[in-house]
């Protein structure tokens, strides 16, 4: 405090004034200790466990970062599915760093308070595979998305539904939100596994080898040229008669290692060209996680602002 405040508190000279002031600012100074203390002390928390599934014939861990009220009412919240990246798993945020920043956000009243869920998902692109052993879509939308919207309070509406991602989990979260637009009010991706079409003459050259490395046996071994396409975000949003004013954000590194900013690219020419409305930014960064943790909390904002809550 500065000695103005003193002398303003202290200038009549009653030795009773002073006490009391004194003793009431103690008490205000406790309170406002207090009440910083229990700000600081309540950020969101974490639980990972695990989802049944018949589908897929073995559980499926799972984590959720639960806001920093969920404990404390019986309030329900918004929830953002958000997907993991090749070779990475259902802790991802709280590997990696992520709930940190989602921490940040909501002490400095940037976002509003929501669920975030992020599934296992091994190498499977989020797809039926193409031999249909692993039929992870299904999965998803006929079993874990009920399965969390029955064991936490959120609300189980689309407008309150959003769904994220971070390389195959970008290509995953735009994929499911294109092909399910009825389920999900937002999509973001960063560094999305995004390619208009698999090279001309197979998966050769360097470009074929990193792609066929990336893809897997998802789109079957080779990548079947056909299935990919069936399943691309491209061509869902070719065939897409509306999409229920779905709002879309995406991202990419501009030094993408895979060459993702080029899909990236062509994928909002074609949103453009198609007159639906996106948010797509290319800025300086590789194919990483420290180009997505300084994207990331921009994304998180998006979704807040699609669920309704208002920075405070």
């Amino acid at each position: 405090m500065s000695s103005a405040f003193w002398r303003a508190r202290f200038s009549d000279g009653t030795v009773r004034s002073s006490r009391i002031t004194l003793a009431t600012f103690i008490i205000l100074l406790g309170c406002v200790a207090m009440c910083t203390t229990a700000k600081a002390a309540a950020p969101g928390r974490a639980e990972c466990r695990s989802a049944p599934s018949k589908i897929l014939g073995h559980p499926v861990p799972y984590c959720v970062i639960l806001p920093p009220g969920y404990d404390s009412g019986k309030q329900r919240y918004p929830i953002l599915y958000f997907l993991h990246g090749l070779g990475s798993n259902s802790q991802l945020l709280i590997d990696d760093g992520g709930m940190d920043l989602v921490n940040d956000l909501w002490a400095q009243n940037k976002i509003g308070e929501f669920l975030i869920v992020t599934p296992d998902a091994g190498r499977s692109f989020y797809i039926n595979s193409r031999d249909g052993k692993v039929r992870y879509e299904d999965f998803f939308i006929r079993e874990f998305i009920p399965y969390i919207e029955s064991h936490y309070r959120v609300h189980a509406e689309r407008q309150y539904r959003g769904i994220g991602g971070v390389s195959m989990g970008g290509y995953g979260s735009l994929r499911f939100a294109l092909r399910y637009p009825q389920m999900f009010a937002s999509v973001s991706a960063h560094s999305a596994a995004l390619v208009a079409n698999l090279p001309s003459g197979g998966m050769t050259g360097y470009q074929g080898a990193m792609l066929s490395r990336v893809l897997g046996t998802a789109f079957g071994s080779p990548p079947d040229a056909a299935y990919w396409n069936q399943n691309s975000p491209f061509t869902l949003v070719k065939n897409a008669p509306h999409l229920n004013g779905l709002k879309i954000y995406f991202d990419c590194g501009t030094e993408d290692e895979y060459g993702f900013n080029v899909g990236a690219q062509a994928f909002h020419d074609l949103l453009d060209a198609r007159h639906i409305p996106n948010e797509f930014h290319l800025y300086p960064g590789g194919h990483d996680w420290s180009y997505v943790a300084e994207h990331f909390p921009a994304s998180l904002e998006f979704h807040s602002r699609a669920f309704g809550l208002a920075a405070k």
